[in-house]
């Protein structure tokens, strides 16, 4: 049985996240567990959460799933807009709620960050000839 989908694909922060990471060399959507992954061969972002607490799982349902380094992960940690989500927390994602308020500047760099840890050498030049013209 198929995942519930999980977002509203009118969603204005989906759209911007969106915008964003598929931006990325060779970047591609699909949706996974009912929310809707980037990834390359393999995910570096999510959009949408959830962190289990007391055997109940909390949606963050406007957020980010990122994978960053470890000290990047510490710091966001301690801020209260991030969350270590269920499942993915684990193997050392972080999740980072997003609002109207939100800087897309540092999204950009958290998934910046996630796709350079995933997206392998090839595609890492790839992104930053891109990037080195801008």
């Amino acid at each position: 049985m198929p995942h519930p989908i999980m977002f509203d694909e009118a969603d204005p922060l989906l759209r911007r996240l969106r915008a964003l990471a598929l931006a990325f060399p060779d970047a591609a959507e699909k949706v996974s567990h009912g929310r809707p992954a980037f990834y390359t061969t393999k995910v570096f972002a999510y959009y949408g959460g959830s962190v289990k607490v007391d055997g109940v799982h909390r949606q963050h349902e406007q957020s980010v799933l990122v994978l960053v380094d470890p000290d990047e992960r510490a710091a966001l940690s301690d801020e209260h807009r991030c969350f270590v989500p269920a499942y993915l927390g684990a193997s050392g994602w972080i999740g980072v709620d997003l609002t109207g308020d939100t800087d897309w500047d540092e999204v950009d760099e958290l998934l910046d960050a996630s796709y350079r840890r995933t997206a392998g050498a090839r595609r890492v030049a790839l992104l930053d000839s891109q990037r080195s013209r801008t």
